[in-house]
């Protein structure tokens, strides 16, 4: 990652404006794809833990402490809950809004922006969810475990890019980039798939009081409104209890929040830097003969109209995801991560193999994944309507398609809501575990055997 960095960083020296915006834009993926990784090895030893932990001579206090309940209320008006249901269905709110940001990040500015360069990921995301779910529903169909088909179409970026950073150089920077656009793809499909299929009774009451404060944040948006705090009221105190009342899963209340907020700027990259010269040049002249420990109250006063500028020149939308992507990576996925991915191991392994529920997930994200990802990848390329980065090769795009079928966090976020409830939630669990371990450890061998970046053409 740090040697990617430098490459960046050397070539933009000598590079032209347009290629100068083009360097800004993969540096600022760089520091992301880095905490993504960083939050990989932390959701790793959340997952050991949370194994170790279920499995050990204390695995009752595992259970137990998911299943505390907390209440918050007023008066005779109470919502109790397990705080598995505070995690699951409170916290991870948050980390769709984030993911939510991210979207809509790509589509007005990132790889999703130009359609000719957003064809190939959103081509190879959409065969990466068809072909594991209709693997899926060829073991399943007809079967108890047939509402968990949406199991296999995950794709954990966290871990995906965790690996790729053990990987190194041998995965070239335009894979990462590819397979990050299509995991934001793939995340808009769980996002679809959570809102149409699995929901509860929908009260139609509850989700007009939903639109009303999607309304309200829009009109926020379109009067310029950018006080984040407005738009924390807005969709936590208003639109997040209208869809737990609604029976659509409230994680979606965040997605649609996320749309709502603001990418216009305050203040444009011309008057930041102007007022920002002006602002330094009055606080050299302001300071005092000598050096002094503190600086001057006219000096706080300048560092504090440069503070309002900096905040000025970022849309909501950066300052939302800036704040909170921290939180989400190393706070709430993990925590996420510790809650649900305990499961108590059998020593009879053997029968879980052939039970088709299992063979479902588990042929779904090692081999549906990859395959579905390089079958529509080759279709769009073929047919032109998408084309293969420079002096990337095919191979490439397999070990991508691999590592895709790492699908854990969402495939336990799902696995939770169409199994919650039965027996069949634990072999789902331990079916997303093997799973993505093996198509890990599938896409790292393929990347061993691939071509060096950039050693010929791709075609």
């Amino acid at each position: 990652m740090n040697n990617d960095a430098n490459d960046l960083k050397n070539k933009s020296s000598h590079a032209s404006p347009a290629e100068h915006r083009r360097f800004r834009v993969l540096g600022l993926f760089q520091e992301f794809a880095h905490a993504e990784a960083s939050s990989g090895i932390v959701l790793m030893l959340c997952v050991i833990v949370a194994i170790v932990w279920a499995n050990s001579p204390f695995g009752s206090s595992y259970y137990d402490l998911w299943h505390l309940h907390f209440a918050v209320g007023i008066g005779d008006s109470v919502f109790d809950k397990p705080l598995e249901y505070w995690i699951n269905d409170g916290l991870m709110v948050i980390f769709f809004f984030v993911v939510g940001l991210e979207i809509k990040r790509e589509v007005i500015a990132g790889e999703l922006a130009s359609p000719r360069r957003a064809m190939l990921p959103i081509m190879a995301a959409v065969g990466g969810m068809v072909v594991p779910a209709a693997i899926f529903l060829w073991f399943n169909l007809g079967e108890p475990g047939q509402r968990g088909w949406g199991i296999p179409m995950a794709t954990d970026i966290a871990f995906t890019l965790g690996v790729m950073a053990v990987l190194g150089s041998r995965v070239p920077t335009p894979i990462k980039v590819f397979l990050t656009a299509l995991a934001i793809v793939d995340d808009i499909g769980a996002v679809l798939v959570i809102a149409i299929f699995y929901t509860s009774d929908i009260s139609l009451m509850a989700l007009g009081i939903a639109a009303v404060f999607v309304l309200l944040l829009i009109a926020a948006n379109r009067l310029g409104i950018r006080s984040t705090l407005v738009y924390i009221l807005l969709a936590a105190g208003g639109l997040w209890p209208a869809f737990i009342l609604s029976g659509v899963h409230p994680t979606v209340a965040g997605v649609i929040a996320a749309f709502t907020i603001p990418v216009r700027r305050r203040i444009d990259s011309a008057q930041f830097t102007n007022l920002s010269r002006v602002y330094i040049d009055e606080f050299d002249q302001a300071s005092d003969d000598g050096e002094s420990v503190l600086v001057n109250e006219e000096q706080v006063s300048l560092m504090r109209s440069i503070e309002r500028t900096a905040l000025g020149a970022q849309s909501p939308l950066q300052r939302f995801e800036s704040t909170l992507h921290p939180y989400t990576v190393f706070g709430i996925m993990p925590l996420f991560a510790l809650a649900n991915a305990g499961v108590a191991i059998s020593a009879d392994l053997s029968s879980l193999v052939e039970e088709p529920l299992a063979q479902g997930v588990a042929l779904g994200l090692i081999v549906g994944k990859p395959l579905g990802i390089m079958l529509f990848s080759v279709v769009a390329v073929r047919l032109g309507l998408a084309a293969l980065p420079s002096r990337v090769h095919w191979t490439h795009v397999l070990g991508a398609g691999c590592l895709a079928g790492i699908g854990f966090t969402m495939s336990l976020f799902i696995a939770n809501l169409a199994l919650g409830g039965t027996e069949l939630l634990e072999n789902a669990k331990v079916s997303i575990l093997v799973g993505s371990l093996l198509a890990g450890v599938l896409g790292w061998m393929v990347f061993q055997f691939a071509p060096r970046f950039g050693s010929s053409e791709g075609d």
